[in-house]
């Protein structure tokens, strides 16, 4: 994935696409300091799971910026997302999700909503990259408390 993301700046630098330039730059910038902090190589799930961060606090920041009337920030943050979200793996349905929440509820024994623990610790190696954590820890409370 860092040769991709390679590539991808070279490419935009050529096509002088500052926005994906900057944010190809930055990402490989969170990379490289993840990598330095833990002195490891980082695999592909590890990035992955950079990338997803740095999406979610964009996502964030889009609505403060819409608030506060810098629609011409927001823009160029949702491009970022758009840029970012190239780089995970396709994302799971709200449906696959739920169907993953039940199977892991029955293969932990989950019985009410202070067995959440146990199901998302299930979960959560299968949705890594590819489901928001909030959305499956919400449908998880909402599958225990309905038991």
């Amino acid at each position: 994935m860092k040769d991709e993301l390679l590539q991808d700046l070279k490419e935009a630098m050529k096509e002088k696409d500052i926005i994906k330039k900057d944010t190809i730059t930055m990402l490989r910038a969170a990379i490289l300091q993840v990598e330095k902090d833990s002195q490891k190589t980082l695999s592909d799930n590890d990035i992955c799971a950079i990338v997803a961060k740095e999406i979610k606090k964009r996502k964030e920041s889009v609505k403060e910026y819409e608030d506060a009337g810098r629609q011409d920030i927001a823009d160029n943050l949702k491009r970022e997302v758009e840029i970012l979200s190239k780089y995970l793996p396709e994302q799971l349905t709200e449906e696959e999700i739920r169907k993953m929440v039940d199977e892991a509820i029955e293969e932990s024994g989950a019985q009410s909503p202070r067995d959440m623990g146990k199901v998302m610790s299930i979960l959560r190696p299968k949705t890594a990259g590819k489901a928001d954590g909030k959305v499956v820890s919400d449908i998880v409370k909402e599958k225990l408390a309905n038991m």
